[in-house]
């Protein structure tokens, strides 16, 4: 049985835009380790199911295809956010 996990589309680190956090990701946990490829020496797996990453609007929907589809999945709750309030003012003390 596949594992997934299920969590919320973080802000991208080189933006200050929230576009798109709203979507929730559906995310397979690797069946198998990696190994080192013997030509390159990169780490990979025979395990294709992590390439694929599913985006739903909502969590609900997210859980339901699992379900529909018999994937184990469990949801990774978003982070809190913390607002760092200061004045532009603040920079100069």
């Amino acid at each position: 049985m596949p594992t997934a996990r299920i969590y919320q589309q973080p802000k991208n680190a080189m933006s200050s835009g929230k576009a798109l956090t709203h979507r929730w990701v559906l995310e397979f946990e690797s069946g198998e380790a990696k190994r080192p490829d013997p030509l390159t020496g990169w780490a990979g797996s025979g395990d294709t199911r992590e390439q694929v990453i599913l985006r739903f609007p909502t969590v609900e929907a997210a859980m339901a295809y699992a379900e529909r589809e018999g994937i184990d999945a469990h949801v990774i709750p978003a982070p809190v956010r913390k607002l760092k309030l200061q004045a532009y003012a603040d920079n100069f003390r």
